[in-house]
């Protein structure tokens, strides 16, 4: 299946329907009066986030969701049947954007949360309603209210607990294959990767989820290379694994390289706690082991962790190390949110 993490969609919620003139005729029973009934509502457009999708690929093919339109009053007091509503699925983890691509309607980070992007119209009153003592025969009944329309974008971004960051063939998706059962494309050439890649890894009995983006180049938020727009997919990650290739270029230049784009890019991602490690280890001799670390060691001014995907070295180590970062994290979120739960919990 291929992965999609931004469409452009357009939906209508269904008009409402109109009320109805009518007037009871009956054998034997004169002076009837109105009998019209109320039009039904009009559909919404709701979103729903369900679980056992990643991807928005259903909305490649279609992009334009209309709820159906109230049905209209009848005669014998009869009110119009509510439109269907048009229900979107979406996996977790996604945004829905105006179409001015900066005001966030909704963010859909649980599944079941469903929330109402486009009410539908209310229906139109029927003769009956405009009955009074003086006018005891109306002729008149209200259409129904049109319904609502918009263009919106809706917007993926994976909900993972560790995100992998770096160069392009810094060992990435290596690292991710080695420790999950996730089979990115491995190769010995640049972006090898051309969209985000999710793996579950276990380590002491325990597990998280992590992700591995395409890789960075210097002018990444100018649109080099693939761009910077993978980034949000590690947005929602607790810890950052920076990987710097130890077999290419000077280690500091590349950690600093990433670390610019970080910055550009914002969403606070250069702020998230970072374990910074030297990868493919096992290909360098001891004296360029020993140099490429000191120079690493110097730019994130932090002792990085020797790491080799393919031979297993220090593998284990720095799945413990992002393990208990992310229970830290975990414990932090939990902390400052039980305030909020005992004041909302609170009645007097």
């Amino acid at each position: 299946m291929k992965f999609l993490d931004q469409a452009k969609i357009y939906i209508r919620s269904g008009d409402g329907g109109a009320g109805c003139v009518s007037f009871r005729r009956e054998k034997f029973i004169e002076f009837g009066g109105p009998d019209g009934g109320d039009g039904g509502r009009g559909g919404d457009v709701i979103v729903e986030c369900v679980a056992g999708l990643n991807t928005l690929i259903d909305f490649r093919y279609q992009q334009h969701f209309k709820a159906k339109t109230g049905v209209h009053g009848m005669g014998k007091n009869r009110t119009g049947a509510n439109g269907a509503d048009a229900v979107l699925k979406v996996p977790v983890g996604t945004q829905v954007i105006d179409e001015d691509e900066e005001t966030l309607l909704a963010d859909l980070v649980e599944v079941g949360q469903k929330i109402t992007l486009a009410k539908g119209g209310n229906g139109g009153f029927g003769n009956a309603c405009f009955k009074t003592s003086t006018n005891q025969a109306p002729r008149r009944a209200n259409p129904g209210q049109e319904g609502e329309e918009r263009w919106v974008w809706l917007r993926l971004k994976l909900i993972a607990d560790a995100g992998l960051v770096g160069l392009p063939n810094a060992g990435k998706s290596t690292f991710l294959a080695a420790v999950s059962a996730a089979k990115p494309k491995i190769a010995d050439y640049p972006f090898t990767t051309l969209e985000p890649n999710l793996g579950v890894v276990g380590v002491d009995g325990r597990e998280f989820v992590m992700a591995d983006i395409p890789g960075l180049i210097e002018g990444a938020h100018e649109g080099v290379g693939l761009g910077d727009r993978f980034l949000g997919h590690v947005e929602r990650c607790r810890v950052l694994l920076h990987l710097v290739d130890g077999t290419q270029g000077h280690a500091g230049e590349a950690y600093k390289t990433i670390r610019r784009e970080l910055e550009a890019y914002g969403a606070g991602l250069a702020d998230k706690p970072e374990i910074v490690a030297l990868s493919k280890a096992d290909a360098l001799s001891p004296e360029l082991r020993k140099e490429q670390a000191a120079r690493l060691k110097r730019a994130a001014k932090k002792a990085p962790i020797l790491l080799s995907a393919a031979s297993g070295e220090q593998v284990q180590e720095t799945l413990r190390k992002l393990l208990a970062v992310i229970d830290e994290a975990k414990a932090l979120d939990e902390a400052e949110a039980m305030p909020k739960l005992v004041e909302e919990s609170w009645r007097p």
